[in-house]
């Protein structure tokens, strides 16, 4: 086979994919993005309207301001986490998309979700390892960033 008829075959099946791909495209389903958009925000108040709501019992308990603030922290990643556990949140994020990924409880369904995918190899091999798959890169990334914008306050104050 030629070169010039390589180059006639591969254009035709550039041409052949293309014509494929604006095929796809003309019958693909719309995604309905104000109907998304309206059970993201009522799932993501939900979730911190349930964590405001732990907040203020907190401090009615007479804790302080910081205090309640890392005890609300510690309740919503363990109500994420439960729920991650039980099924439900997977539910809940079918359902709220970002509403339900963005807050702490989202962070939390992350971590326990990677770890549940992979407990047929073992606590150690399986569930501890690859916990973090997912949240490790958030955290390092977050430890790296808040030390640099650290130092920057440090030596710009």
């Amino acid at each position: 086979m030629s070169s010039l008829e390589q180059q006639v075959q591969q254009s035709q099946q550039q041409y052949l994919k293309q014509k494929y791909q604006q095929m796809v495209k003309a019958v693909k389903p719309k995604p309905p993005i104000g109907r998304n958009a309206f059970w993201a925000f009522v799932v993501g108040g939900a979730i911190c309207a349930a964590a405001q709501g732990v907040l203020l019992s907190f401090k009615a308990m007479g804790l302080g301001s910081d205090n309640a603030a890392a005890a609300t922290v510690m309740v919503m990643v363990f109500a994420g986490a439960l729920l991650t556990g039980l099924g439900v949140y997977d539910s809940l994020a079918r359902i709220g998309g970002a509403g339900a990924i963005v807050p702490i409880t989202g962070f939390a369904n992350s971590i326990v979700a990677s770890g549940m995918e992979f407990k047929h190899e073992g606590f150690v091999a399986g569930i501890g390892s690859r916990m973090f798959t997912v949240a490790g890169p958030v955290l390092v990334y977050g430890f790296v960033i808040s030390e640099l914008i650290g130092l920057l306050a440090y030596y710009f104050s």
